[in-house]
This record gives C-alpha cells, structure tokens and sequence, in this order.
C-alpha cells in the first residue's frame, strides 16, 4: 500500500493488517519505525487507516464464510462470478486451491488462478492443468468426494493449502443399514455426543458460537443445503437463562419446515456436517482428573 502524509515529517501506511509510520527527513527518513510516534496516535490519517484496516479483516472474513456455505452445501457458482472477484485479494484467498467440479462430475481438480478471459486454470489429479469455463461449478462437500483420501494425497504433493476447511474437514459417513441402525442412533437422533458435562450452559454456548454455530433457544444448530434440500442439525445445549451444570443432549436433524427428518432421510452432507458439530461441542465437556468424562 502507498505511503501517506500524516503530520508534519511523517508517513503511515497498513503493514502487514497494523498502521506503520516513517519519517520523511533525517537520518532515519524512509526507514519504518517499530512503533507509531506518539504524535501520529490520534490523527486523523491514522484513524482512517485503523477503520480500513478492521474493514478489510471484516471484508476476509466475509468472503471466508462465503465460499464456506458454497462449499458446504455444494451450491453451484457462476464461473463469472468467480472470476469477477478473483482479483480481490481476499476473496481470491479464500478460493485459491479449492477443489472445484465443473462439467464432469468425475473430474475434479485444485482452483489455482483465473485467466484473464474468465476461465479457471485447474490442477486435475492427473496432474495436468486445465482451463475451464462451465456456466457454473460447485465447491463439493468432501464427503461427496469418493477417493478423498487419494485428493488429500495428491494436495500434499503439490503443497495444497486451503483457508477453507474442505479436503481435511473432519467427515463422518453414515454406517449400518438401514440408516436407524447405525451405532448410537434411534429413528430420529443420534445420542454419541449427548452427555458430555459442562460447568453451565453459558460455558456450553459459548464453545457452540466459538466454534461458529447459531444458538437458538435451547438448540446450538447448523444449516445446509443436501442435494437442494435444506435441512438443519441441532443438539439440545439446555434451556436460556439456565446457569447450573449443563450436559449436551441428542442430535436431530429437520427440515425447512421445522419437521424432524428421520435418520433415514438424511443426506450425507446434512449427515456428516451434524456429526461434526456434535464432535466438537462433546470434545469441549468437563474432564475429570482421572481422565473421565
């Protein structure tokens, strides 16, 4: 970013996310200083770059959280659109190395760059680099991908780093047949997670929305989109205004109308998206010292 006049015989620019000052004469001129002079603290340059600065984290975590829910609920995106703000450095680190599906369902591959005429350059897991330009392409949840395990090598050969959670986003594929079978599941919950102890209700809420999850009354919950359907996860974190001991309760799945999908019903998005919530609020339950939970 450009250097700005700020004051008599200074400079400030954003280095690396903080406003950063240097003097413009001197011995010391053109030479960034390690801390902002205690006469730049409250000018008025100064203080428009600490909002850009919160603007532009605000505006990373957005496009962050964007193409999360592209990915997690498969949701086609325009190609255009992609290249439209591929430019944008944040929105740019947020797809980079993602892997995209366009046309060919069999055919995917690791999002590396844009052209210049609007077409995704692709690494196949041939190793080859594409260019595609499909009207839309989707994100794939990676328990839609069936070799995830080859992908996952195959990024750690070419050094794949993701901002977004998908090829090592913890999964969990449903087992047993029929769906009610599975371990731990009934017609329509899952207890594997429920009973884990927390000191109150505030503390198991605040590990939900830590974590990133919506609290609404005594549910902590996520929503998806499975093959175009919405459904919604919730485990049972107590009653409001409730601040004893707090365990974590049932997970349940329903439908955009609030009627409880049977386990049965779930996809396998919706499926693995609520193990997941229910994993990590458990994983946050009191330990006692002789390692019980």
């Amino acid at each position: 970013m450009a250097w700005l006049a700020a004051g008599e015989g200074y400079e400030i620019a954003l280095v690396e996310g903080r406003v950063a000052a240097r003097p413009t004469a001197g011995r010391s001129a053109g030479r960034q200083l390690k801390t902002l002079p205690k006469a730049l603290r409250e000018h008025p340059e100064v203080e428009r770059l600490r909002q850009f600065s919160e603007w532009l984290d605000r505006h990373a975590a957005e496009c962050l959280a964007q193409v999360d829910t592209w990915m997690v609920s498969s949701l086609p995106v325009p190609t255009a659109l992609i290249a439209r703000v591929w430019p944008d450095e944040a929105w740019r680190v947020a797809l980079r190395d993602l892997v995209v599906i366009g046309e060919d369902p069999d055919e995917p591959g690791f999002l590396r760059d844009v052209t210049d005429a609007g077409e995704l350059r692709v690494v196949n897991l041939d190793g080859e680099t594409v260019r595609l330009a499909p009207r839309t392409v989707t994100l794939p949840h990676p328990v839609l991908l069936p070799d995830l395990d080859d992908v996952r090598d195959f990024a750690a050969e070419l050094g794949i780093e993701q901002r977004v959670e998908q090829i090592h986003r913890a999964t969990w594929r449903r087992t047993g047949a029929p769906a009610g079978d599975a371990p731990g599941a009934t017609g329509f919950e899952v207890r594997d997670y429920a009973g884990g102890v927390f000191p109150s209700r505030f503390s198991l809420t605040a590990r939900a929305t830590s974590l990133g999850y919506r609290v609404s009354g005594g549910y902590a919950t996520c929503a998806v989109r499975d093959a175009g359907r919405a459904t919604s996860a919730a485990v049972w974190v107590g009653e409001p205004y409730w601040e004893s001991e707090q365990s974590t309760g049932a997970l349940t799945w329903s439908d955009a109308d609030g009627r409880g999908v049977s386990l049965a019903q779930v996809g396998p998005v919706a499926w693995s998206e609520g193990m997941r919530m229910a994993a990590a609020l458990y994983a946050g339950r009191r330990i006692d010292e002789g390692g019980n939970a």
